[in-house]
């Protein structure tokens, strides 16, 4: 029996993995730990291998060194100060009647679906993650047509943001956007279909930008998932 290890399965849960896998990883890891892996199809050991992968690591005996886990990723947290910087700022704040911005509504989805799929978050990642600009501008310019459009100014909100301590995080916008400070504003109703259709082309980019998940087999969320903070 293989020593020093446990089942991990209400960490898998908590990642919003299926029952149905949840049930494999559980007799799988089972299996190997009383004959080990040698008879395992290699489909199984992938599987369990993408398991593993998409849990946090743990540190050695208490020490530090462990890998970061999503939400502490560069990426992640800069997709979250610019989602915080929105939410704060008066164009926001000052919103009633259920109406909300168009853009925390697609920084939301992307962060969902980072937490969802826990892509590597490493340099070929970021990179390839530059693939969302023009998908976001085309989001939210169809989202000016839906509602009221205010003005945001991402330029200062970034400034905001660097002074905080991270200098190299780059805007949001692209340096080619035809309105670089619109802000759509939508009512509940227009809202939750807007939502709707970007979180089905988020998780979609999410699968198909990320080289680290490009073996991935994890099914879509549930569409009450929510990230666990």
């Amino acid at each position: 029996m293989l020593k020093g290890s446990d089942n991990r399965v209400e960490e898998l849960k908590a990642l919003g993995w299926s029952a149905e896998d949840l049930s494999k990883y559980e007799e799988l890891w089972e299996y190997r730990q009383r004959w080990g892996a040698i008879n395992l199809e290699l489909a199984e050991r992938v599987f369990l291998r993408q398991a593993e992968a998409a849990l946090p690591k743990r540190s050695a005996h208490g020490k530090g060194g462990g890998r970061k886990t999503i939400q502490e990723k560069s990426h992640y947290r800069w997709l979250s100060a610019q989602l915080e910087a929105m939410r704060s700022s008066p164009v926001e704040t000052g919103l009633e009647n259920g109406r909300i911005g168009a853009w925390p509504i697609v920084l939301e989805e992307e962060l969902r679906a980072l937490a969802y799929y826990q892509p590597v978050l490493g340099l070929p990642d970021t990179l390839k993650a530059k693939a969302l600009i023009p998908a976001r501008e085309r989001w939210i310019e169809a989202a000016a047509v839906s509602g009221e459009t205010l003005s945001f100014d991402f330029p200062a909100a970034l400034e905001a943001i660097r002074q905080s301590g991270t200098p190299s995080w780059k805007s949001l916008r692209s340096e080619a956007a035809e309105n670089p400070l619109s802000y759509p504003v939508l009512d509940a109703e227009a809202a939750a279909s807007f939502r709707a259709t970007v979180r089905q082309e988020v998780l979609a980019l999410t699968r198909s930008t990320f080289p680290s998940l490009a073996e991935t087999s994890k099914p879509e969320p549930p569409d009450d998932w929510q990230p666990s903070h």
